[in-house]
């Protein structure tokens, strides 16, 4: 009897493993797509996109998908054309007193993709290593080449779904390419920059954070290390969640939440800028789950707990 149970396991266990769906990166025209199975999940925009020549942009991740393959992200919103999926960008870089576009607004900003790297983990999910110079053309050498201003290193992995969630995790590490730079957020009350998450929001909606429902205002927030939007995604299917890092200087950070037509914003570093080294990293990391149905607080809090652990 033992036998035939043992046999029993080991058969459902070879079973699990055939099922599992595969998650897989393909090359294609300005970019690359990470799908499981079937199903996209993810294109991240390598190559530089436009509207009409205008908010030229690259280095970001649309369309996104939910665990049903419905696109989730925005691109050019009429509101805010510059907002762009899942993107990283500050209204504020300096090099002493000169200031260097604005990767936000997309304004006198490039994004040189230099390569990209496909990663596989041993715990199956995929990752997306790549490295970018942002240049500028308000910083040009002698012969009127743009310089790079900035090395940017980002690392995209995406894990298996478990059908009612998908964990997808970001680190981006900035290193300073000249002396004496700042980085900022925008120069006013509000101070957004840095990771910004524009999905489109079929209703008004509410969020719940671990101190526990948050009401956006114009400017930012305390809402501690998780921001859940329940009832955020198409059909009222299910919704997605931002988590921070403790890693992160100054965690938490405060939050730029917007309940219809915006971005979620954890807002690092504000309207203050603050240096950005030649030698050590600014490294950012945060985590988006996208879910089937509703979460309580503690499922965040144990998302989050889990992101705590990882290394």
């Amino acid at each position: 009897m033992k036998s035939a149970a043992v046999t029993v396991l080991i058969l459902s266990l070879l079973s699990g493993i055939a099922n599992a769906q595969t998650i897989k990166i393909k090359r294609q025209c300005g970019g690359y797509l990470v799908s499981e199975g079937s199903k996209k999940v993810l294109f991240y925009q390598s190559a530089p996109k436009s509207l009409n020549g205008t908010f030229r942009r690259a280095n970001y991740v649309h369309p996104l998908f939910d665990l049903d393959g419905n696109v989730v992200s925005e691109d050019f919103p009429e509101d805010h054309p510059h907002h762009r999926g899942i993107f990283w960008g500050w209204h504020q870089l300096w090099i002493g007193d000169q200031k260097i576009g604005n990767s936000w607004s997309t304004k006198d900003s490039v994004w040189d993709v230099q390569k990209v790297q496909r990663i596989r983990f041993n715990d199956r999910s995929v990752g997306l290593k790549s490295h970018i110079l942002w240049k500028s053309p308000d910083w040009k050498d002698p012969v009127g080449r743009l310089k790079p201003v900035v090395s940017e290193n980002t690392t995209i992995r995406v894990y298996p779904s478990d059908q009612e969630s998908r964990k997808i995790d970001f680190e981006i590490r900035l290193t300073a390419r000249e002396n004496n730079m700042r980085i900022g957020g925008a120069d006013n009350s509000k101070g957004y920059g840095g990771f910004s998450v524009r999905l489109h929001l079929p209703n008004p909606v509410q969020f719940q954070s671990r101190l526990g429902p948050v009401a956006p205002q114009r400017t930012s927030v305390e809402a501690g290390p998780w921001i859940n939007v329940p009832d955020s995604l198409a059909n009222n299917t299910g919704g997605f969640a931002i988590l921070s890092h403790p890693s992160l200087p100054g965690f938490p950070h405060r939050w730029i939440l917007r309940s219809h037509r915006g971005m979620q914003n954890p807002v690092y570093p504000g309207q203050i800028p603050v240096p950005l080294s030649t030698d050590e990293p600014l490294v950012l990391r945060y985590r988006l789950v996208i879910y089937r149905g509703q979460i309580d607080v503690q499922q965040a809090e144990v998302w989050q707990s889990e992101y705590e652990e990882s290394s």
